[in-house]
């Protein structure tokens, strides 16, 4: 199953969900204007063909004490199939990194770190992000503010 095979409800459902993941399948039949059991037949098959990967809570970052936003570039020394391989596996297992991206540009990899402030950040820089493999050189950009976040 492809995205062209998706119709008009099946679309709506996943913008709904996109909004609140909490929805219960009759309200979510109710917004998107279909009755319940095919609502919940879709939405089953959505996520039996990996439209739909998973639900998560949206957390208040402030709240937690983890506000602080930096993005880094990333600069490996080799981008060889097996450098890019070892980098992707190391970086995964490092909590304070949210997202990592392979960027086609001047750099190779840009990372968005979240920390509880530019001495937490500092640390994790030093001891864990430049001591990845490959990392040849890394820029911080230090987020002011968060304008928008998570795709909603």
């Amino acid at each position: 199953m492809t995205r062209d095979d998706l119709d008009s409800f099946d679309q709506a459902i996943l913008r709904v969900l996109q909004q609140d993941g909490r929805l219960s399948v009759t309200e979510l039949a109710s917004r998107i204007s279909l009755s319940k059991s095919p609502t919940q037949a879709r939405l089953r098959r959505l996520e039996r063909e990996g439209f739909i990967t998973g639900y998560q809570a949206r957390v208040n970052h402030l709240r937690l004490g983890m506000a602080h936003i930096t993005f880094v570039e990333v600069r490996l020394s080799d981008t060889r199939e097996a450098a890019l391989k070892a980098f992707n596996t190391a970086v995964r297992s490092l909590p304070e990194v949210e997202e990592c991206h392979m960027i086609a540009g001047a750099f190779d990899y840009l990372l968005k770190v979240r920390s509880a402030d530019i001495l937490d950040y500092r640390q994790s820089l030093a001891e864990r992000i430049s001591s990845l493999p490959h990392v040849a050189s890394t820029s911080t950009h230090v987020a002011m503010e968060s304008v928008k976040e998570g795709g909603r």
